[in-house]
């Protein structure tokens, strides 16, 4: 167990060196120059030549990575170009409506998905099992901020039970904090359910056929302890997996979403850097989202040391 855990924490380490150096590159190399887009329509020149220089953009591509990660290693990731705030401190202020939205997805995808799942796999076959096949298609073939413009005409707009765009901080107060998060989350949330829905079914539709389920109603077992301690236990693997590539894939869902319901997290801070070439704002934004994606994929690995006593012993 340990050998298995020191290994898949030392495998970190050289993928987000990777990380960081494929995010600097992808910048770098991208057409446009933020010294240009910095002194404006009106500036000459010289005075772009000197706000690289200014910047260090003159320097090498190597020089320049090597000073950005010796800053990475004392914890800073630059100061934005625009806002004249460090980077960090931009994420601070940004982050808490993205945590929030992704968690309140989260909730809202895992307390559907999994029991619909089990459900389905339960009466394969059946119209539930249909429904939930065709739900699938659904979810995965209409983009996220066409399904937020629809909730956004129902709810908002013809209803109006719901904020239409917005974000209210939880200090603010826990009913006008989920009531700006119900639209949002259940636009991202359909995907998910989608997806993490028919990977439960699948996996405890297979687990359905193995002996040990028909050994546990020989024995006299009821039909919902064999599928909650047997056949969703033994199926807990690709579920969780699944789960935890959902809640990385939800880093993307969030830039799409936030921008439709003008929350400012995250996501619309990031399309602002992009608009405005702010490098070190791109960088450090998605370095974030980077090492969050490569924590949780090592959170899923360490999941398998509960989920599977073969690693364990």
């Amino acid at each position: 167990m340990l050998i298995f855990l020191a290994r898949r924490i030392l495998t970190t380490v050289p993928v987000l060196v990777i990380v960081a150096l494929i995010v600097f590159l992808m910048l770098r190399l991208a057409p446009g120059d933020p010294a240009a887009a910095i002194v404006g329509d009106s500036g000459t020149s010289e005075n772009i030549a000197k706000v690289r220089g200014q910047l260090g953009l003159n320097d090498s591509l190597p020089t320049q990575f090597l000073r950005w990660s010796g800053q990475l290693l004392q914890g800073n990731l630059g100061e934005s170009y625009f806002m004249k705030k460090t980077v960090v401190e931009l994420i601070g202020q940004r982050i808490e409506p993205t945590v929030s939205l992704a968690a309140v997805t989260l909730v809202v995808t895992i307390l559907i998905a999994v029991p619909l799942g089990v459900v389905a796999a339960w009466r394969h076959g059946g119209w539930l099992d249909r429904m939930l096949m065709g739900f699938s298609v659904m979810g995965f073939s209409i983009p996220a901020f066409v399904i937020g413009y629809v909730l956004i005409w129902i709810f908002a707009l013809h209803l109006q039970l719901l904020p239409v765009q917005g974000y209210s901080r939880l200090g603010q107060g826990p009913w006008l904090w989920i009531k700006h998060l119900i639209l949002p989350s259940i636009t991202l949330s359909i995907i998910y359910v989608a997806l993490i829905a028919r990977v439960t079914r699948a996996a405890v539709a297979e687990a359905m056929t193995e002996d040990y389920i028909r050994t546990a109603r020989a024995k006299g077992m009821s039909e919902k302890r064999v599928l909650m301690r047997h056949a969703l236990a033994n199926a807990a693997i690709p579920i969780v997996t699944v789960i935890g590539i959902g809640i990385a894939l939800l880093i993307g869902g969030v830039v799409v979403t936030e921008t439709v319901f003008a929350i400012p997290g995250l996501g619309q801070l990031t399309v602002d850097a992009v608009l405005s070439r702010d490098f070190p704002l791109i960088q450090g934004i998605t370095l974030f989202f980077s090492v969050v994606y490569v924590l949780i994929n090592l959170l899923i690995d360490l999941s398998y040391l509960v989920f599977d006593p073969r690693i364990r012993y």
